[in-house]
């Protein structure tokens, strides 16, 4: 294991804990960094680990809290206002950057910085976690099955339930937006009710619909794809209520409330539905001759998941030489996944409908 040093900022958050916990299993010892000293102390003691308390409101001044990093694990989001800040500092700095979101708009931003980052010797890896570790290895495998692929599908359900208070402010900074796909290499607006579709999990058949997801950023550099749709489940009711809910949130008051209410009411799943539920995958792929193949992913409950896959990252970065920006396949192979314990990969599943 190196013994290069890493900071995890946002550490004091639901899925800043879950990381800080696995990394001491597997013999870590990654500094602890995030706004608040209050809620970031406790940890602090409880784990022995260093602490360091700054904002992200001046690059600069973030660049020389990392002047002594060879990595951060960023994981306090909403990414939409926390990635520019960090990457500019891990520029800087030289620091290797790496982060558990899944928000396609800040993926493309740090695409756009290859050049510099090379310049930099910096990697910048974005979707480290549940979004898009799973999903990323599981296009790249099921692309491998047929002759130039020219459309990919990608679906993902979990039976956890909530999710985490910062999952739920992503979801509401980005739901008003609409809903795109990626058509001939471009993001295209595309209607969910048209796209709405039935799909076979592991574990049962499911509603979709299309949702923008970080595989629109990540899987079109991994696989080469110019057409990808990616889709979550939705029961029923949530479905038909969500035309409603995203006009009402294009309006700045109703989010801010939305948010609030957040911040009061989700807590995420707690330590036993962490441990007893689980998440499911699938990815289609089809070419212009109309050949095709699809596959399966089941992993564990998705905040679990990505403490696995999101420590596991850091491990291989700073166990090699890896500069520019990427996606976690295209650095460790679709096969990566597979080194997460309690995760199976299926090319053919029994298809159960309800």
């Amino acid at each position: 294991m190196s013994d290069k040093k890493w900071l995890l900022y946002g550490a004091n958050g639901y899925t800043g804990k879950l990381i800080t916990e696995l990394a001491l299993a597997r013999g870590h010892k990654p500094v602890l960094a995030g706004r608040s000293e209050a809620r970031l102390r406790p940890l602090a003691e409880a784990s022995g680990l260093e602490m360091r308390i700054f904002d992200l409101s001046n690059a600069e001044a973030v660049a020389e809290q990392l002047a002594d990093v060879a990595l951060v694990m960023h994981a306090a989001g909403p990414y939409l206002h926390t990635a520019a800040p960090m990457v500019e500092a891990c520029l800087q700095s030289s620091t290797h950057y790496l982060d558990i979101t899944g928000e396609a708009p800040v993926m493309e931003a740090n695409f756009a910085l290859d050049s510099r980052a090379r310049e930099a010797n910096v990697l910048l890896l974005s979707g480290t976690g549940f979004d898009v570790v799973p999903s990323d290895c599981l296009a790249c495998y099921v692309a491998e099955k047929i002759d130039t692929p020219a459309e990919l599908s990608i679906a993902f359900c979990s039976t956890a339930g909530s999710p985490s208070p910062g999952t739920m402010k992503t979801m509401l900074s980005y739901v008003h937006k609409g809903v795109f796909a990626r058509r001939n290499g471009k993001y295209v607006p595309v209607s969910p009710a048209d796209l709405q579709q039935r799909i076979h999990f592991p574990d049962r058949e499911r509603t979709v619909l299309p949702i923008t997801w970080g595989d629109l950023a990540t899987a079109y550099r991994s696989t080469g794809i110019a057409n990808i749709t990616t889709f979550t489940a939705y029961p029923g009711k949530s479905a038909r209520m969500l035309p409603a809910l995203r006009f009402i949130l294009r309006f700045a008051p109703a989010r801010k409330l939305a948010l609030r209410w957040v911040e009061k009411n989700i807590t995420g799943p707690d330590e036993k539905t962490r441990a007893t539920a689980r998440s499911y995958f699938y990815a289609h792929v089809k070419n212009a001759k109309g050949e095709q193949a699809e596959a399966w992913l089941e992993t564990p409950e998705g905040y679990r998941l990505t403490a696995e896959t999101a420590v596991r990252c850091v491990e291989r970065v700073l166990a090699g030489h890896y500069t520019g920006a990427a996606t976690p396949a295209q650095l460790f192979g679709a096969d990566f996944i597979l080194d997460v314990p309690e995760v199976r990969r299926l090319d053919a599943i029994t298809k159960i409908s309800e």
